[in-house]
């Protein structure tokens, strides 16, 4: 039997003594300057982290479109250290342990009517393939096997897996991995006929939506198996749809026997004001991925939710045995699941799926009053969320916005930059006094911006 100890970690997490920055190959990063120029943070509460030289910085951007419930919430920390301590591992293959379970059953009960078959992952981009998966072996139960392709959008973000990847829609992510998943094709973004400075969802286009008829026309329906899209694109640079696009996207699919997915990695868990962007644009989709939100992002866990009518027609329509060969070695991990439970609870007790939405006008008013600004193009929102575009400097397009984002995070503000857009997403329990902060520390940074 290992010898048991109960000896703490022989490191102080917050400290950066002995520190060696070389090992670690940091995503979505470019390293050589980081590593030249290094923004440590080394602790986190309520709407602030803590840098490594002692300063308050103020989040703007919930980690990474994640922290919804704001930093450090003691009771998510309780249930992970009692999950911890009672099962710290358990197998999904073939055994189970209560706690998915429960987490599935509070998860079916915020999402859209119909919705309630959960398979658990453990990130977006694992949300994403599983998603993509499904649907395939949908059609293949019920003996469509020609209905293979897969339609994405431009400017979608689907994660970084090889399936998300060859749905999404982003240049720079694609473009040096050339083995994508073949028969994928993809709608045009919604910001090409966009309305600058529009508040809100931007004016109806149908015209948008009816391209998905030509792709029909072009591949043929009983070719295509799912369309994959953001109700908001966050990760392009908060892509705001337009009125009765998604309903008309729902409206082509169920026609011609397309399932519709909805990538609420971002969306999910109160972002726009609702529980879901299904919810909030009163379209219901036959999947939708999550992750993100679900735990607060103290423990990395994401989810795919389907229909009854997918996962029935997977499960019953398949052979005895294993029904759907896919799968996590982390999926439904128990410390996982005691964290989602635990947010849940804080969304439910304290409203804030609700609070955001209250929140929502101060917030528009607030990021569209820096519209005078030098080098802003172009404000997006929706819910609690806000994308402000500069114009790029010639020959060094996103090098303005990353400047911003070096000198907010040197005044005590955390932003974030995609391109030549700084994106804002906050935590859901902002203050009115905290918007304000935001939107003038950015009025200063973008007059002193050359």
């Amino acid at each position: 039997m290992a010898t048991q100890t109960t000896q703490p970690a022989s490191f102080d997490v917050a400290s950066t003594a002995g520190v060696d920055l070389d090992h670690f190959w940091m995503p979505f990063t470019n390293n050589r300057y980081f590593k030249d120029n290094p923004r440590l943070l080394v602790a986190a509460e309520g709407m602030y982290y803590t840098s490594s030289d002692g300063r308050r910085l103020l989040d703007s951007t919930s980690g990474l479109w994640c922290v919804n419930a704001g930093h450090g919430r003691a009771a998510i920390g309780a249930a992970v250290a009692e999950a911890v301590g009672t099962l710290d591992f358990a197998p999904t293959f073939q055994l189970g342990h209560p706690l998915p379970f429960r987490l599935a059953s509070e998860l079916a009960k915020i999402m859209p009517a119909g919705l309630d078959r959960v398979f658990f992952t453990n990130s977006g981009s694992e949300s994403a393939d599983t998603a993509l998966k499904m649907a395939l072996a949908y059609h293949h139960a019920r003996g469509d096997q020609t209905r293979f392709r897969l339609i994405g959008r431009q400017r979608g973000y689907h994660g970084t897996n090889f399936g998300g990847l060859s749905v999404g829609g982003l240049g720079g992510n694609r473009r040096r991995f050339v083995s994508q998943v073949w028969g994928v094709d993809h709608l045009s973004h919604t910001q090409g006929q966009a309305v600058r400075f529009q508040r809100g969802l931007q004016p109806g286009n149908g015209a948008l939506a009816d391209e998905l008829e030509d792709l029909i026309a072009l591949h043929g329906a009983e070719t295509i198996a799912a369309v994959i899209v953001e109700p908001m694109a966050g990760s392009a640079g908060v892509l705001v749809p337009p009125q009765g696009y998604l309903q008309r996207l729902r409206e082509i699919t169920r026609k011609h026997g397309i399932l519709l997915i909805f990538d609420e990695v971002i969306t999910g868990f109160g972002r726009l004001g609702a529980a879901t962007g299904a919810e909030l644009f009163g379209v219901t989709p036959d999947i939708i991925t999550l992750a993100k939100g679900l735990t607060n992002a103290t423990v990395p866990m994401g989810a795919v939710v389907a229909s009854r009518e997918v996962h029935d027609a997977i499960v019953e329509g398949s052979p005895e045995g294993i029904e759907f060969y896919h799968g996590y070695t982390y999926s439904g991990h128990p410390v996982a699941a005691a964290a989602g439970l635990a947010t849940l609870q804080i969304y439910r007790e304290e409203g804030l799926f609700a609070r955001a939405g209250a929140m929502a006008a101060k917030w528009e008013e607030a990021v569209h009053s820096l519209a005078d600004c030098p080098h802003v193009v172009d404000i997006r929102n929706l819910g609690l969320v806000a994308g402000i575009e500069l114009a790029p400097r010639d020959g060094t397009p996103g090098a303005r916005a990353t400047e911003v984002f070096q000198k907010a995070f040197d005044r005590g503000l955390l932003i974030r930059a995609t391109g030549d857009i700084i994106a804002l997403s906050p935590p859901l329990i902002i203050s009115g006094d905290q918007i304000d902060e935001i939107v003038g520390t950015l009025r200063t940074l973008l007059k002193d911006l050359a």
